[in-house]
């Protein structure tokens, strides 16, 4: 590759950078995207389990559930492409996508290298040029120009779109170089913190560690979490914890509801119908069998057996199990970055700096963190087709 002047150029190729390519180049603009490791989308093929949760099919109420860091500001874009319209590119150029559980949409294949390599196939087929392996190491406006440089050359661009991404994970590439473009054009950056991360709990663990739930509810404080759970070595992870992480920082204790969709009076009612047999095997038709014994450990053998105060007891056990939790893993272990880039300083309709004419910024680098479910790709690929888009 020997040109060096572009009319737009991205640094950082997940979702959010190779989404802004695919606008840009469908504009017409002459278009290189930058991105230091070997292949695109490093984070993007680890997410939901390797199989690449690209988007959830929710409505725009849905929508801005999933994402409780600043989620309003992103009504602007989503009037300008939403989820309907990731499933909708996906679809017309060859992808299908599958709905599973609580809305969130996978390609069919299963394979987060199918969504990687048709937005890769995309920005060729429209003329964009990409390059890998290739580090920027400064960044500086001379007028209305971007001088960007690597080890070994230089680029020059009139817009420049940043899509670094957050702080978590770094292994996948995610430095937080970005923030130190906005830093040196002189923006705020919030601070940094883990969001989506995994809870640190003083649970015993050793007891519970490998059992999952299907839609528990977590609550703490007015923060009420309904999805799957997973109890670990260092306590809890699975979409509720990692909701519910956004909300805590350790010192806090939590609530867990294993069975939701049982009333008190309903679980006191089955346990009657059980009277000759054990607790443990009682509540076995409910709970995993581990986790049964867990809880009826210090009980009586027999239902019937049972005082009042006990099945009292032992009902409140099962539907608000006290869980403190000690804290969260850190910002290196966690799916999200909670911070980034301060919004005030953000054009919403364009994600262009109010204060830097021509330099956008899209995806995690934002200040704007989501759930897991197919949120945080959909943030990242609506706020890089914005990005790239022109607005005249």
């Amino acid at each position: 590759m020997t040109k060096t002047a572009f009319d737009t150029i991205i640094i950082g190729g997940g979702p959010a950078g190779m989404m802004a390519a695919i606008a840009s180049c469908s504009y017409g603009f002459s278009t290189l995207l930058i991105e230091k490791n070997k292949r695109l989308g490093k984070k993007l093929a680890g997410t939901g389990g390797g199989r690449c949760n690209v988007t959830n099919s929710g409505s725009l109420d849905d929508l801005m559930a999933g994402i409780p860091g600043n989620g309003r500001f992103l009504y602007s874009v989503l009037s300008q492409f939403d989820n309907h319209d990731i499933i909708n590119f996906f679809e017309d150029n060859g992808v299908p996508l599958k709905e599973e559980d609580h809305g969130r949409m996978f390609p069919t294949t299963d394979k987060s290298h199918t969504i990687i390599q048709t937005l890769e196939n995309k920005i060729g087929e429209l003329g964009g040029q990409i390059l890998t392996q290739t580090e920027v190491v400064s960044v500086k406006k001379q007028g209305e120009i971007f001088v960007l440089k690597s080890a070994d050359r230089t680029f020059t661009c009139q817009k420049l779109i940043v899509t670094t991404g957050g702080k978590s994970y770094p292994s996948t590439g995610s430095t937080g170089f970005g923030h130190e473009i906005a830093r040196h054009f002189k923006m705020t950056v919030t601070p940094l913190e883990a969001a989506e991360s995994p809870l640190l709990t003083d649970f015993p663990h050793k007891a519970l560690q490998g059992i999952s739930l299907d839609d528990v509810t977590l609550t703490y404080d007015k923060h009420k979490i309904t999805h799957d759970l997973l109890f670990t070595h260092f306590g809890l992870s699975g979409p509720a914890a990692q909701r519910l992480s956004s909300f805590v920082s350790g010192g806090e204790v939590a609530h867990l509801d294993l069975l939701p969709k049982l009333t008190a009076d309903e679980l006191a009612t089955l346990l009657e119908q059980e009277r000759e047999k054990s607790v443990r095997n009682a509540l076995k038709t409910l709970l995993p069998e581990r986790l049964a014994d867990f809880l009826t450990q210090h009980f009586p053998e027999r239902v019937k057996q049972l005082t009042p105060q006990e099945k009292a007891e032992l009902i409140k056990k099962i539907k608000s199990l006290p869980i403190k939790i000690t804290g969260k893993m850190s910002l290196a272990k966690s799916f999200v970055t909670k911070g980034g880039v301060d919004l005030k300083e953000i054009n919403p309709k364009t994600l262009e700096s109010k204060t830097v004419s021509g330099l956008h910024f899209a995806g995690e680098v934002l200040d704007i963190n989501a759930h897991t479910g197919g949120f945080n790709i959909t943030a990242a690929l609506c706020t890089g087709w914005v990005a790239g888009s022109p607005h005249y």
